[in-house]
């Protein structure tokens, strides 16, 4: 653990990293208030398991080499490179790295942002073979009727899985009110919408236009995230939170508590980017993923997630021609919530704005979980975190003996 990381005294070194409002525009706020703690009371917390999924430490961790230009570079000059809050390596459910930059420290709760979303998926798939969901071709509709006039109400669960529902959407991370992503932010948190639940159906009920049919486009939009997560409590008559708590963090064994950010307009949890966690917690629920929803005990197996749908989440070759790597994005493909990679082997991530994401390599058992503090929100902005993270990748998964592809 480091006290200090990349542009320390930026992000608020000074004051002690202390958490202040508007971390999305100040960057001196954002490592103290993407680490908050929820209240001990709190609604939206998710409480941990009795039994934790074991996660030991590597014996002896092979090195981790990768390259950036012709230079040989350690896990060190990566966080040296980048303003990474937590980095954890996982293979074949041990530990062979941690790390922590900014004063955080093992168990912190660490803010997802997008990686939200792929949580949110595997939520509805469990609604799905709980039968509480009757189908993932129904429409958005058949579970919250007051969305029945607008385009999005009339888009399937499948379609708003792939984020296809072709509605136009503008996502820019600009905060301005050429940002669609903003304005529907406005509609969940502004202060003049608190406790207003109708302003949001009345907001989706207003987009009545298709840029293209549903199902065939990806285009990103965490608008369609919200929708699901609102479906999924009608489906469920239960709280995004308490469908975490019992659903995938006590079976799976997760250690620590965690918690979501809820919409203050409507009280729901704000399932496209609002769950905090642990970085070994989020290292756990990779660890499932590349299981392919399982998790293996003394007692016996457990089906966490049914293995079919993840396979239909993060198998390229299981994806409509639309939403391939290399055709929904100039790179990857998407899945259901979940960005799939050009390798020959199933390889597929789960990313945020300011740099968090996860890899995970199932047949090579490799998963990568890395926490920021990206001072751009994408990597349309600002490309050079990212392709040290990719080159990073590459080497973990070449030094792991996983399937590097491209």
């Amino acid at each position: 653990m480091r006290a200090n990381g990349p542009d320390a005294v930026a992000l608020g070194q000074e004051t002690g990293y202390k958490p202040c409002p508007q971390a999305l525009v100040k960057p001196e706020c954002r490592v103290g208030a993407w680490s908050v703690p929820a209240p001990g009371f709190s609604r939206y917390a998710v409480k941990p398991s009795a039994n934790p999924w074991p996660l030991p430490d590597h014996e002896a961790p092979p090195e981790i080499a990768w390259k950036w230009g012709l230079l040989s570079q350690t896990i060190d000059d990566f966080m040296d490179a980048t303003q990474t809050t937590g980095l954890l390596i996982i293979h074949k459910g041990k530990v062979v790295a941690e790390r922590y930059q900014y004063d955080r420290k093992p168990g912190m709760p660490l803010r997802s942002f997008s990686m939200a979303k792929t949580f949110t998926a595997m939520l509805v798939g469990i609604a799905h073979g709980k039968g509480l969901i009757r189908s993932l071709d129904d429409k958005a509709s058949d579970y919250w009727p007051e969305i029945a006039d607008s385009a999005y109400g009339q888009t399937t669960v499948r379609n708003l899985l792939r984020m296809s529902s072709g509605v136009p959407f503008k996502e820019l991370y600009t905060w301005t009110p050429d940002d669609d992503n903003w304005v529907w932010g406005q509609v969940l948190y502004a202060s003049n919408n608190t406790n207003m639940p109708s302003r949001i159906p009345e907001f989706l009920n207003a987009k009545q236009v298709r840029e293209v049919e549903q199902g065939q486009r990806f285009h990103y939009a965490s608008i369609e995230t919200e929708i699901l997560g609102r479906v999924l409590r009608r489906a469920t008559g239960q709280s995004v939170a308490s469908l975490t708590q019992a659903w995938l963090w006590q079976p799976m064994g997760a250690q620590d508590r965690a918690h979501w950010n809820a919409s203050t307009t409507d009280g729901a949890e704000a399932v496209a980017g609002g769950f905090n966690a642990s970085l070994r917690d989020y290292g756990r629920f990779g660890m499932l993923l590349a299981n392919e929803g399982v998790r293996t005990t003394d007692s016996g197996v457990l089906e966490i997630i049914p293995r079919e749908f993840v396979l239909d989440a993060t198998d390229a070759s299981r994806q409509p021609a639309g939403f391939k790597p290399r055709v929904a994005t100039p790179y990857f493909g998407y899945g259901y919530q979940v960005w799939l990679q050009p390798n020959k082997t199933r390889t597929f991530a789960l990313q945020g704005i300011h740099g968090q994401s996860m890899l995970i390599q199932p047949a090579s058992q490799i998963v990568i979980v890395q926490t920021s503090v990206n001072a751009k929100p994408s990597g349309q902005q600002d490309l050079r975190p990212y392709q040290i993270r990719n080159a990073f990748w590459a080497g973990v998964l070449k030094s792991l003996g996983g399937e590097v592809g491209e």
